[in-house]
């Protein structure tokens, strides 16, 4: 089991087809139904909740945090057939991450939808299937794509607030916006495995799957 443990990292570092893998792995057939099955029963999601809590205990936080960040990201779909739609403001046929996460740029929940989904509608759905692992949250720092009526609807439904960060109107350059950079920085660490280049999946479950099992891999590193 480790070495189809191992397998499955492979895949996601180096985004080769299942097909291609190694010889010095187990049959491929046999890594791609373990994939799937801890993919269907919530496994990889899990193990990934508990390695954060774990983490944040190893640097001094408590498990459950207090304060995260909010954003999305869009990324281009390859041939394969599934769900698609096209990000207007990004200019980008694929999907769109949805990714919430702590002040340490941890993974607290990830939602993949169709690129047209607008990032308020995202986000409220999202907020809407949030674990127990967030329930000490008060306050998530958002961009301006996520003002107007979320705002509101936030307050009326939970405990925590959307606190705006907006970019500066007076410049067109790179600017280094508190806490908005948080989220960034995770999706650079995403960037690094090959398998989330692109959305290679039929399933947006599945891409959400490969997105945990990479902050999964990011955080072994350091507990170790």
């Amino acid at each position: 089991m480790r070495q189809v443990t191992n397998a499955i990292l492979y895949v996601l570092a180096t985004g080769c087809p299942w097909r291609q893998l190694p010889r010095e792995f187990p049959a491929w057939s046999a890594v791609y139904y373990y994939f799937y099955r801890w993919s269907g029963d919530g496994t990889w999601e899990r193990l990934h909740h508990l390695l954060r809590a774990r983490l944040r205990e190893k640097l001094g936080r408590h498990k459950h945090p207090t304060a995260g960040c909010l954003d999305s990201q869009s990324v281009k779909c390859t041939a394969v057939s599934g769900e698609r739609g096209y990000d207007a403001g990004k200019k980008v046929t694929g999907r769109k991450r949805h990714v919430l996460v702590d002040t340490l740029g941890l993974v607290l929940m990830v939602m993949v939808t169709v690129a047209s989904v607008q990032d308020r509608d995202g986000a409220r759905e999202l907020l809407s299937r949030l674990p127990g692992s967030c329930k000490k949250l008060r306050k998530i720092w958002v961009d301006g794509g996520y003002t107007g009526r979320l705002v509101e609807w936030v307050v009326a439904r939970f405990k925590f607030c959307l606190a705006v960060v907006l970019r500066p109107q007076e410049t067109r350059k790179f600017v280094l916006l508190p806490r908005r950079w948080v989220v960034e920085r995770t999706f650079g660490w995403l960037n690094h495995s090959r398998r989330l280049s692109k959305s290679y999946e039929r399933l947006t479950r599945t891409d959400e799957t490969w997105i945990y099992i990479a902050m999964t891999r990011i955080m072994l590193r350091r507990l170790a």
